[in-house]
């Protein structure tokens, strides 16, 4: 039984209970000590009834005695109390219940959808992807006020508990393309285990948030992504990067050609430099095809884009091009006396980062709030004490891996108080404060819903995602609307924001791909842009 059932008999119950408890002795108060012999019951009922909902017309007025009198004002309080004051309690919240929009617990006639349990800022990023490419989603949320939000803003929704095969079955998982569980490690496992019992041949991914935990998800039936211990290395990669020559973190298309984002470090070659002043290209040889300025992604640059600290280029060439441009976006080799690296929070994203801090050879300090192995000093890092105490005044870069997007946002200021020339590396939970970390002074900022639903996006999609580490999408797709067009006549980066950088045809990797290029049927082409910049690509060219 309902709630609001339970609540309506209640009220009823309440309210019929006390019309009769009223009633007999009304009824005998009349008959004995008024005087009216003869009376029907049903008579004194009716003048109960009409007391308590206030349309007594005063027929059995005035009492004669006082007892009759005090009893009547008791019945009054009493029933105005119940009618006039419980009914907002009880009735209105029914009345707003009612009128107001009903979720939908299941999906009618959903074929080939991907059912995502439950929602998230990850899983706003999945519907992002499968939005820009056309393939139709259900939401599973248990959260009914959420649901409601959801439906209301247009998604795709179903206000049920994923944990439930009846539930699951109505989203259609029999019929849907693949099932994606992000809830807890926990509630996972137990997602997945009710979604063998009633889809086997449904492809299910499980979000694994602890590594060591990843075989649990895979006894249960699951393909796992863990995107925390990619996000680690990808941070770690762009320190190292500043500190040393490796080229780890390039996104290898063909043989020898490969994608790169490069931060301009303070007080590097290029950093105040305009694009056409920096030379890049005769200095280099490798293609710029674009950059972040402040979290925000332009391409193509123009000559007179001014490179400044922090700016993020993206771009192409040969391994040793890359290198060579390095070397340019890097800031003089200088003498520290603590921690090369300042590593902040040592979580699972921290310690995937110390790992590749460690295998570079890279001297760091970690901070926690807790006390534990691998930690150097423990405290608060939005305390400038417990920050100077790890040396941020003398390091090179602080790599922050919080799980709280506020608190990172605040160690950020606090870091560009202390120490303004340290490079500033950081996760986040969601996108949406990638630019406020920006905006407080960091150099280089990943989200981990980012990297989550570019993962998921890869495993469920035909078309391959390159790049779920970066902060720019990079993937290979098909292109049958240009057939036949020139890149230039399609008006590709204006219209998109991407860039075509290669394309791939008979089994032969081109790297020479310019306006001109005309695109074959059977191409597959290499595509760079934002989130939003590849889902106008897919529209124009799908």
């Amino acid at each position: 039984m309902s709630n609001w059932v339970r609540r309506s008999l209640l009220y009823v119950g309440t309210v019929v209970g006390a019309i009769l408890a009223f009633s007999v002795p009304y009824h005998y108060g009349m008959i004995h000590l008024e005087g009216a012999e003869g009376r029907l019951y049903v008579e004194s009922l009716q003048h109960v009834v009409e007391t308590f909902t206030a349309t007594g017309y005063g027929s059995d007025s005035p009492w004669s005695t006082v007892t009759m009198n005090l009893f009547v004002i008791v019945m009054d309080v009493i029933g105005v109390a119940l009618v006039f004051l419980a009914l907002p309690v009880f009735m209105f919240p029914l009345l707003q219940e009612a009128l107001q929009t009903t979720v939908p617990t299941s999906v009618d006639d959903m074929t080939g959808h991907v059912v995502i349990c439950t929602y998230s800022s990850r899983a706003e990023a999945l519907i992002g992807e499968l939005d820009s490419r056309g393939v139709p989603y259900v939401v599973m949320e248990p959260d009914r006020d959420r649901a409601l939000d959801l439906y209301e803003s247009g998604h795709s929704v179903i206000y049920a508990d994923p944990e439930s095969a009846a539930a699951l079955r109505g989203a259609r998982l029999e019929h849907a393309r693949a099932l994606v569980a992000d809830v807890s490690d926990e509630v996972d496992t137990s997602i997945v285990l009710s979604a063998g019992e009633i889809a086997e041949d449904v492809t299910v991914i499980s979000v694994v948030e602890e590594p060591s935990r990843e075989r649990y998800h895979r006894l249960a039936g699951a393909d796992v992504v863990s995107p925390r211990p990619l996000l680690g290395r990808s941070l770690a990669s762009k320190v190292t990067g500043a500190v040393t020559a490796q080229l780890d973190d390039a996104v290898e298309i063909g043989e020898d050609f490969e994608i790169a984002e490069l931060a301009v470090q303070r007080g590097s070659r290029l950093a105040g430099a305009t694009l056409a002043d920096s030379g890049i290209r005769e200095r280099t040889g490798a293609n710029v095809i674009g950059g972040w300025f402040q979290g925000e992604f332009r391409s193509p640059l123009p000559p007179d884009e001014r490179l400044t600290d922090g700016t993020v280029l993206l771009v192409s060439g040969q391994r040793s091009q890359l290198s060579e441009l390095r070397s340019h976006t890097r800031s003089p080799v200088r003498r520290v006396q603590r921690g090369e690296v300042i590593l902040i929070g040592h979580g699972e994203v921290g310690r995937a980062i110390a790992d590749v801090l460690r295998a570079a050879d890279v001297e760091y300090t970690v901070v926690d709030l807790e006390d534990g192995d691998g930690v150097d000093v423990v405290g608060d890092a939005t305390d400038p004490a417990t920050l100077e105490a790890a040396g941020i005044e003398e390091a090179r870069s602080a790599v922050l891996a919080l799980p709280d997007d506020t608190v990172a946002e605040f160690a950020t200021l606090v870091i560009d108080d202390l120490a303004p020339g340290v490079e500033v590396v950081a996760r986040v939970e969601s996108a949406d404060s990638v630019t406020k970390m920006y905006r407080a002074g960091a150099d280089y900022v990943l989200a981990l819903s980012t990297i989550t639903g570019r993962m998921l996006a890869s495993a469920l999609l035909e078309e391959q995602v390159l790049t779920p580490d970066l902060q720019i999408e990079l993937v290979r797709t098909a292109a049958p609307a240009l057939e036949g067009r020139r890149l230039a006549d399609a008006d590709v980066r204006a219209r998109t924001g991407c860039t075509v950088v290669a394309a791939e045809r008979d089994g032969e990797l081109l790297t020479d791909v310019d306006a001109d290029y005309v695109v074959d049927a059977a191409d597959t082409l290499i595509v760079a842009g934002t989130d939003e910049g590849i889902q106008r690509f897919n529209e124009l060219a799908g």
